[in-house]
């Protein structure tokens, strides 16, 4: 089994420096975030700058695709970002909805391309 999971030391060291600290930062944002007017302007701001680097990483991966999506043609990748958010606009702005839609027409071009 520790094949599996690999080095004792290295999964002690993955909790200890990955998980635990981003699990105290995520109960002090649930613990200072619970009195926050979720209308206020101050969240209404962190929201849009969220939504800013969202689009702006997007727009990177779409413009200059890393590793394996570099080999999948532009227009295919242009193709299933519009799908996706077609199909989130017809959802009812279900992310979920839009995501699966576009990552389906992602692999199905790219099936029917090899």
């Amino acid at each position: 089994m520790s094949e599996f999971f690999g080095s004792p030391h290295a999964l002690l060291i993955l909790v200890l420096a990955g998980f635990l600290p981003n699990e105290v930062w995520r109960m002090a944002g649930l613990w200072f975030g619970s009195g926050v007017d979720e209308g206020s302007e101050a969240l209404v701001w962190v929201r849009a700058v969220a939504t800013a680097i969202l689009a702006g990483v997007i727009a990177q991966i779409l413009v200059q695709p890393p590793g394996a999506l570099a080999s999948v043609p532009d227009w295919l990748r242009y193709g299933a970002v519009a799908a996706g958010f077609a199909i989130f606009i017809t959802t009812r702005r279900s992310i979920f909805a839009g995501v699966v839609g576009g990552e389906i027409v992602m692999l199905a071009g790219k099936w029917w391309l090899s």
